[in-house]
């Protein structure tokens, strides 16, 4: 049976130049990732507040922490506060967006951010769909963010066996990105397409995408 690190190189191996790597670690175990760190990995994603603050403590201080879950509007000074999180993965509502930017402000930091698109079949993903994110760069809403940088896009495809359908989701979150930078020509830094998981992230580099979440095909199944 294979180990982190070896699984990790196999999957390094295969990456493109300038695909980073996130090892999404939500549900593993601290030591799971002192093995990927040893091994070289260095950017980590979370899905759970509570969970993040713990593995922030008990492993090293150049991690990159990126979170990838769901993010309630009541949990985002807990997260802004850690003054440890590199990405936030998941914005997927304007509401949430100022929230993060009002608290990144009190906290004296600047928050990295991705717009989260919703372009799955699945109604229970969230995000803004590519006409609510056309709409909100077409209002120059992002003009007013204080202690917020936006970086770019994340999502997700179907959960579906259809590669045409998986290609059409990923290439419609690149789109969605383009898009965004045709209507705000004035956006810095707007540069990163974060798709693709273990099932699928080739077809997710295939359009376009700069960082890839991996969880199972480096940890195993979650605990």
């Amino acid at each position: 049976m294979s180990t982190i690190a070896e699984r990790l190189t196999a999957i390094r191996a295969g990456l493109p130049a300038g695909v980073e790597l996130v090892a999404v670690s939500k549900f593993h175990p601290v030591e799971a990732l002192a093995e990927a760190y040893e091994a070289g990995q260095r950017i980590f994603g979370e899905s759970r507040v509570q969970e993040l603050c713990a593995k922030i403590g008990a492993l090293p201080a150049d991690i990159q922490w990126h979170f990838i879950g769901h993010l309630q509007t009541n949990k985002v000074r807990q997260l802004v506060s850690t003054g440890r999180v590199a990405l936030i993965e998941s914005v997927d509502s304007e509401r949430l967006l100022r929230a993060i930017d009002a608290e990144s402000k009190r906290a004296g930091v600047v928050s990295r951010v991705l717009m989260q698109v919703h372009v799955a079949r699945e109604e229970t993903k969230f995000g803004f769909t590519p006409a609510e994110l056309e709409d909100f760069f077409a209002r120059g809403a992002f003009r007013s963010l204080e202690a917020t940088h936006l970086c770019g896009v994340m999502g997700m495809a179907s959960n579906t066996d259809d590669e045409a359908r998986i290609a059409a989701d990923f290439e419609a979150i690149a789109e969605a990105r383009r898009r965004a930078l045709g209507l705000a020509p004035d956006l810095r830094g707007f540069d990163i397409v974060s798709m693709g998981m273990s099932h699928d992230y080739p077809a997710a580099i295939a359009a376009g995408s700069t960082h890839v979440r991996i969880g199972t095909a480096i940890f195993g199944d979650r605990i």
